[in-house]
């Protein structure tokens, strides 16, 4: 299709596409595009990011899959309803929120494999070509899966053979989260994993990332209790007091919450949330637990008592509780790494982004926990971003040139 459009556009194809951080991150999106809402909690509207030309919120169009038969603008108005989004922002972007309606398509299972995975690429080569789009970024929110890497060998597999063998293979293996991956990164698209899932955490997708040229970021969103142990765990080191041990409870009362509750999935999660070790070493008693509270709704409490040891052997504790909207902490950072993996893609960059570690609990590309550590790569990442978009400048390049499609079916 050959429509010309006034400015460079950037696809965002959320996979749970009516979900709650979803909408959120939709209805954030356009509130502060029409100037109802401003950028707080909006990592990349700060001052370090002033120069690095990202993509701008107005210049995004949002599509998605949906396994649910739930329609965005009901799922929005219970959102309201529990508080987590305005309910007058809701009157202002009705015709957004049915816009967005029209363009999500029914989800795949994993069971589905390879033709589950080329029907999504036929879908993200349609919504590419309809609405003229530059580049395009698929985000991955869909609820913890249960999945065993061990038990197919995946995190050891190198040749991507094997793994074709096993896409092709029907019923197909593999989990769903996988085959979102894999139908991104086959096309060259940047892949966004926010949650447990292992999505391209697999050593031969991050191979195939790099040769098809689509930047990675994941995975599992770092938006409250963990965020703290990875900002407060180096204080401790830093002080040189010995952590004896570090015990967490966390209530949870969505979807994710509900999900939580299945035995692969929570384990899958406690795995994700124990950072611990990377920042103190294996000697701290480190415990997690995560409940769900259906009265909760959004809303995610997390009650956490560190026991540590001081000079001369005295022992004393810290105690803090956290009280967040899980939507409201993860929507913008959803924008900001759309924004972010749409800029690595435009400098070159393929596979793991290991800049971009600050924003989860078990980062592609990156094995260093501390927060400050991890915002000064994000920092650094910023400044080489202005240093491009300077250079663009001065050479008279377009500010916002097209990625190569050669990977994209055409």
């Amino acid at each position: 299709m050959s429509t010309i459009f006034p400015q460079p556009r950037t696809g965002v194809w959320i996979v749970g596409a009516c979900g709650s951080v979803a909408l959120t991150s939709l209805v954030g999106a356009r509130a502060i595009s029409r100037g109802l809402a401003d950028t707080t909690g909006l990592v990349t509207a700060g001052a370090p990011f002033e120069g690095a030309d990202l993509v701008e919120l107005d210049a995004l169009v949002f599509a998605g899959s949906e396994l649910r038969s739930a329609q965005p603008d009901l799922e929005a108005r219970d959102l309201a309803r529990e508080g987590v989004l305005p309910a007058h922002l809701l009157e202002d972007l009705q015709s957004d929120l049915h816009a967005y309606a029209r363009e999500i398509r029914g989800g795949l299972r994993g069971s589905e494999g390879l033709q589950g995975a080329r029907r999504l690429q036929d879908q993200l080569c349609d919504f590419r070509d309809r609405h003229g789009l530059q580049r395009l970024v698929v985000v991955h929110l869909a609820s913890t899966e249960a999945a065993d890497p061990d038990a197919l060998g995946l995190l050891e597999m190198r040749e991507l053979d094997q793994f074709e063998a096993l896409l092709e293979r029907d019923p197909c293996p593999l989990p769903a989260s996988v085959l979102y991956a894999w139908a991104a990164i086959d096309l060259g698209l940047p892949f966004l994993n926010f949650t447990p899932s292992l999505g391209a955490e697999l050593p031969v997708l991050q191979q195939l990332a790099r040769s098809r040229g689509a930047p990675l970021a994941g995975k599992d969103g770092k938006t409250g209790e963990t965020l703290l142990k990875s900002v407060l765990a180096p204080m401790f080191v830093a002080r040189n007091l010995r952590l004896l041990s570090w015990s967490g409870c966390n209530l949870l009362g969505n979807r994710d919450g509900q999900a939580l509750q299945a035995p692969g999935a929570h384990a899958a999660k406690v795995r994700s949330k124990d950072v611990l070790k990377h920042i103190v070493g294996d000697q701290v008693d480190s415990h997690v637990r995560i409940d769900y509270v259906r009265s909760l709704g959004d809303w995610k409490t997390a009650w956490d008592l560190v026991h540590f040891e001081g000079f001369l052997g005295t022992r004393m504790m810290l105690q803090f509780t956290w009280q967040g909207c899980d939507s409201a902490l993860a929507a913008p950072l959803i924008l900001d790494l759309v924004r972010l993996l749409d800029a690595a893609q435009r400098l070159g960059r393929a596979g793991p982004v290991a800049e971009l570690a600050s924003f989860f609990k078990r980062p592609l590309g990156c094995e260093e926990h501390d927060f400050f550590t991890q915002y000064a790569a994000l920092l650094g990442f910023a400044a080489e971003l202005e240093s491009a978009a300077l250079q663009r400048a001065a050479c008279g390049s377009p500010a916002d040139p097209l990625h190569p499609r050669l990977s994209l079916r055409q």
